[in-house]
């Protein structure tokens, strides 16, 4: 029948090719679908097949699902054959009215994907109307002086039929008087008008009866009939005469109602009342009457009701004019309506997809939907627009019929949905507009990584932590919905082994919190870095990265451990040589020490616990050198005996003890002999536990011959003096000097507060007394020194002794050192009482690679026994190159909480005055000397 205005059979192509396309064939594409039929067809009488015409299978009636789209849905689709059907009854002189063509729009809806096609069905007329008289019986009085040729105009009939089946011709019963003539109106009907054919006689006949028939052009026609009853009265020869036979004017629908719309006039030659003319209506439409009055007297035609273009554009009525002899003329009145903007246009959604992907790309359909105006010309010519700042634009289609289409990306994590206002307005002075809003949901889909709360995390975790408690949580959003924001955490990468990083530490994969599996150890492990992994559930799963550093702090958890001095090979002390013309200040030897702990709980401090010579000698509080306090003098004893306690500072602080044993001697071979006249003092660990098993056993005797004694006396009856005296006597007996055991490397095990007397004769006497009778002072020693300090350690008891400290707190940060107060390792030399620390790394070095080699010649027999001043006994073949590498290196444990310095690890230099011929050796003291 004709092309279709959307795409037909090419749905399944793309519509951008079909954009590009459809300008060259829009002529084709834009003519609608026409199909003929006559009124009163049957329901369910075939129309034509649609589907065919559109180019469609039968099976796409179905799948696309092909429908009719009306205001008055008449028709309908056979879904197994694609007919279009007749679905109601259609009356074309209901639905067309006075309308010579009588055409019905319809749209065919197709979907998969949405289209539009527009489809005329022309209904034709039939001859189901016969004509009809407005009145059954006319009746006209007309004067007998009538010449004869007169023309009287009778009243039309009325067919609704058009075409060949509408009025065709009058037909006038047979008589001598009158004859009839059937004339054209402008409007294009008919209208009969009563010829005389000779004078009438009112005293031959006074009346007439006639039958005017009205016939079709139907095949077979119809007809409609009316009886005429002329009455035939005195001369009256001058009908009223209109000025116009037409009368044309226009008018505004929006006039109101009582609006004058104008006057029609006729006159009459005769005098008198023939000359009175009375207007009225003649064969006028019932509508016509209710909107329209017209005043018999004037002529005045007048509005009664409002006027509505879209209802009836014009009327035509026809004006009669009788004067009092009932001679009459006609005229006609042609009234135009003008339109008006009075109608705002209406906005229709045919179609609409409410929930939109986030993803969809521009230029998606979202919506049908068109636009009606019932005014005319420019009043109904539409534009459409939509509500600023959205992501859709209008692309008009054909018909007044548009497509909402998405113009940007779509992203529901800033606008989950829009409120899409769309506004139509038409071309009208002043315009007039409507708007209808619709809802848009965007729909989520997995764009969005799961994001971390922080760039990277830095935790600080304690050594000695519970195993099982949380040390840090990740926490990581994501704004997509459903299981596209559903978090979850693992851990992808770590800087320890794979195979161990299980047992350090695990994630939460729901809550992103970080265990620690195991007790850190800052001595083993001081940091170590994760990388977390945040998914999402998404199809496909997205995923952030975050890196997480855990700092392992450090805990007091490890005593000092004294380097030198050390036992030798066989388990022998070693010994310093000291020569005898030392002035004060000489450096005599060095207690290193280092400490596997960090920061404050590395920083070491050395303290006297005892001396053979109080006086003598002065010990570094930071550096643990010893030098000489004052010059050598007649009575000291040539050899000294130190014992030093190594300290941390942690809280509570943790220690430990070293022995000096001091020779001071020109030569070595000077000062065998002074070791092999004192015999090898005995183990002091030994000599206090048989010191103690004596007393025991002694207190158990005396507790014995106690209870004995008070039995006897309860016994007797008298007192014995002399049983009481012997008693008194062993109790009270004075135990006389005895020599304390002789300390060696380690901590002291029993709780004793020790003094050093006086007396130098005997360097190698200690007594037991009470620590109230010794005075301290913390470097210097001297006469009246005593080892305060060595109180302070010794003084808990041997059970408080065998218990574990507890675990240090990390140290206070607040605490700060100058740059010349940093402190090194426990091993520097050089450093003042003050605590200022070296930085020369390799005079470090040079005293490690000293300290071993000393040991080595001491138990090597063939070594050099003769060295330089101040060397501590080391052979000349270790020159100041010489490196350890083997003894650890303690330098990275000492940092100063709150200072950026990198600290390190460098011996002093020596006191540069030495005395003439004085060497200082290291040698085992023992009984190998003798040899």
């Amino acid at each position: 029948m004709g092309g279709s205005c959307a795409q037909g059979r090419g749905a399944g192509r793309p519509q951008v090719l079909f954009l590009f396309l459809l300008p060259l064939f829009y002529r084709a594409l834009c003519e609608p679908i026409r199909y003929s039929i006559p009124e009163e067809l049957a329901k369910g009488s075939v129309v034509g097949n649609l589907a065919k015409d559109l180019e469609l299978s039968v099976l796409d009636v179905s799948s696309r699902k092909l429908r009719i789209s009306a205001e008055k849905l008449l028709f309908s689709i056979d879904r197994e054959s694609g007919d279009l059907l007749v679905k109601d009854r259609i009356d074309r002189e209901q639905i067309c009215r006075e309308r010579r063509r009588c055409e019905l729009q319809l749209e065919a809806v197709v979907e998969n994907p949405l289209n539009i096609f527009h489809i005329i069905v022309v209904v034709e007329d039939i001859n189901d109307h016969a004509p009809q008289f407005h009145k059954d019986e006319i009746n006209l009085e007309i004067s007998e002086s009538v010449s004869p040729g007169m023309g009287t105009i009778l009243d039309s009939a009325k067919d609704p039929d058009i075409n060949m089946n509408s009025l065709s011709k009058y037909q006038l019963s047979p008589n001598e008087y009158f004859s009839l003539v059937v004339k054209d109106n402008p409007d294009g009907g008919k209208y009969p008008e009563l010829i005389l054919k000779k004078t009438l006689d009112r005293e031959m006949q006074s009346s007439h009866h006639l039958v005017l028939t009205a016939l079709d052009g139907g095949d077979p026609p119809q007809s409609g009939t009316a009886q005429i009853r002329i009455l035939v009265v005195d001369a009256n020869d001058n009908p009223p005469v209109f000025s116009q036979s037409v009368y044309r004017v226009s008018i505004s629908e929006d006039v109101p109602a009582g609006t004058s719309v104008l006057k029609v006039s006729a006159t009459d030659q005769d005098e008198g009342s023939n000359a009175e003319v009375t207007y009225s209506f003649l064969g006028v439409a019932d509508k016509a009457q209710h909107v329209f009055s017209l005043d018999s007297a004037t002529g005045n035609i007048v509005t009664h009701q409002p006027l509505d273009f879209e209802e009836v554009e014009r009327y035509v009525m026809d004006v009669e004019a009788k004067d009092r002899g009932s001679l009459s003329t006609q005229c006609k009145v042609i009234v135009e309506v003008l339109d008006e903007n009075d109608n705002s246009p209406e906005i229709i959604i045919t179609s609409l997809s409410d929930h939109i992907l986030e993803d969809s790309r521009p230029g998606m359909v979202v919506a049908l939907f068109k636009t009606r105006d019932w005014d005319s010309g420019e009043n109904a010519k539409v534009t459409c627009k939509l509500s600023s700042n959205v992501p859709f634009k209008i692309h008009s289609s054909s018909n007044n019929y548009y497509k909402l289409v998405t113009d940007g990306a779509l992203d529901r994590e800033l606008t989950p949905e829009y409120n899409v206002t769309i506004t139509a307005t038409d071309r009208g002075k002043p315009p007039l507009s409507s708007s209808t809003t619709i809802t848009l949901r965007v729909t989520d889909v997995n764009d969005n990584a799961p994001v971390f709360q922080q760039p990277a995390y830095l935790v600080h975790v304690p050594e000695n932590n519970p195993p099982g408690a949380s040390i840090a949580q990740a926490s990581a959003s994501d704004p997509d919905l459903g299981p596209n924001g559903q978090v979850s955490y693992s851990i992808v990468a770590s800087d320890l082994e794979p195979r161990a990083l299980s047992s350090y530490v695990s994630v939460s994969a729901h809550s992103g919190v970080v265990f620690a599996q195991r007790a850190f150890d800052h001595e083993q492990l001081r940091a170590f870095e994760l990388t977390l992994q945040a998914r999402d559930q998404g199809s496909p799963a997205l995923s952030a990265n975050v890196s997480l550093r855990v700092l392992v702090g450090d805990r007091n958890d490890n005593a000092p451990r004294v380097l030198y001095p050390a036992l030798g090979p066989d388990g022998s002390a070693l010994f310093d040589t000291v020569p005898r013309a030392a002035q004060p200040g000489y450096l005599v030897t060095k207690v290193v020490a280092v400490d596997a702990d960090s920061g404050h709980n590395a920083w070491l401090s050395y303290h006297v616990l005892q001396a053979s010579e109080p006086g003598l000698f002065s010990l570094g509080l930071r550096t643990g050198e010893v030098r000489t306090a004052r010059a050598l003098g007649d009575r000291d004893a040539a050899r000294q005996r130190l014992l030093v306690a190594v300290r941390d500072g942690g809280r509570p602080p943790l220690s430990a003890t070293a022995t000096l044993l001091l020779v001071f001697a020109d030569s070595l071979q000077e000062a065998l002999p002074d070791l092999s006249d004192h015999p090898t003092p005995s183990d002091p660990q030994a000599e206090l536990q048989f010191y103690l098993v004596v007393a025991l056993a002694l207190i158990s005797v005396l507790f014995l011959l106690a209870v004995i004694l008070a039995i006897a006396l309860r016994l007797r009856s008298s007192y014995n003096p002399a049983t009481g005296g012997c008693f008194g006597s062993v109790l009270c007996s004075k135990s006389g000097p005895e020599i304390p055991p002789n300390y060696s490397e380690g901590t002291l095990p029993y709780a004793y507060n020790l003094c050093v007397p006086g007396d130098q004769t005997n360097p190698e006497l200690n007594f037991l007394t009470s620590t109230d009778h010794c005075p301290a002072k913390q470097d210097t020693l001297n006469k009246d020194s005593s080892l305060a300090l060595l109180a302070g350690i010794l003084t808990p008891s041997v059970e408080a002794n065998k218990k574990t400290f507890k675990q240090q707190a990390p140290p206070n940060t607040d605490w700060r050192f100058s740059q010349a107060q940093r402190p090194g390792t426990s091993g520097s030399q050089n450093g003042d009482e003050t605590g200022t620390w070296p930085n020369n790394q390799f005079d470090t070095e040079m005293l490690q690679a000293m300290i071993l080699a000393s040991a080595s010649e001491a138990a090597d027999g063939s070594s050099t026994l003769g060295a330089g001043a101040g060397t501590m006994g080391l052979s000349a073949r270790y020159g100041p190159q010489f490196t350890l590498q083997h003894v650890p290196d303690y330098r990275q444990n000492v940092y100063i909480p709150g200072s950026n310095a990198t600290l390190t690890n460098a011996a002093g230099k020596r006191d540069g005055k030495a005395p003439a011929g004085g060497n200082g050796n290291k040698k085992k003291s023992g009984k190998k000397e003798k040899k």
